[in-house]
């Protein structure tokens, strides 16, 4: 299970890795696997253990959440409060890989993004992107709230709750494993893509994305 994607999000990181240093953006991950426990789920949700640690007592369970849970999502916390404090707007940008066949059954899409509807910002935001996206690298198909929904639980979901919607967008790229978790020229030139796409809408300043 832990080679499966149930235990890690394979090319994930690397591709985080390529993006953060292409941007020059802090890069902040966990590199535990979800099977101990899911550091993108809440604590109170029963998701956050998996079937091999769902079962252990209270006191186990309390700890792996102090010790490899809350850590990583108060570090993601912090950066935000930082940008914030600066009055600006933290764009947050958490990589995820999904499986391309899920019980047999065929995701044809390459890139997600998860996003909150009822957050105007977010909602432009990957608008925008999946426009700019299709200009720079047309054979990437693309799907907005795919292959899950932005507003499901997950650490983007629990800082808009801190973070108004003026201050902070969170957004989760989510990349099919058919071609991120594969080094080479063809991911690069998808990761490539995606940098740029992101660039020039971040660089229409007050455009059709802007949280304002």
């Amino acid at each position: 299970m832990l080679r499966s994607h149930r235990g890690w999000d394979p090319g994930a990181l690397r591709c985080a890795r390529r993006l953060a240093a292409d941007l020059g953006a802090p890069l902040l991950w966990t590199d535990l696997t979800r099977l101990l426990v899911d550091a993108n789920r809440s604590a109170t949700n029963p998701a956050v253990f998996s079937p091999w640690t769902r079962g252990l007592a209270a006191e186990e369970r309390a700890r792996l959440l102090a010790m490899h849970h809350a850590p990583h999502r108060t570090r993601v916390e912090h950066a935000v409060r930082e940008v914030v404090g600066r009055r600006r707007a933290a764009l947050h940008l958490a990589i995820h890989s999904f499986t391309p066949r899920p019980h047999g059954r065929e995701r044809y899409f390459d890139v997600g993004f998860l996003y909150d509807p009822a957050r105007p910002g977010e909602r432009r935001l990957a608008e925008a992107w999946k426009d700019a996206l299709a200009q720079l690298q047309p054979e990437l198909r693309v799907r907005r709230n795919a292959p899950y929904r932005g507003r499901d639980d997950g650490l983007t979901r629990s800082l808009r709750a801190r973070f108004g919607p003026d201050r902070y967008l969170g957004l989760e790229l989510e990349l099919n494993q058919a071609w991120c978790r594969r080094p080479g020229p063809g991911a690069d030139r998808a990761v490539d893509a995606l940098r740029e796409s992101l660039q020039v809408v971040l660089g229409l300043g007050k455009g059709p994305w802007h949280p304002e």
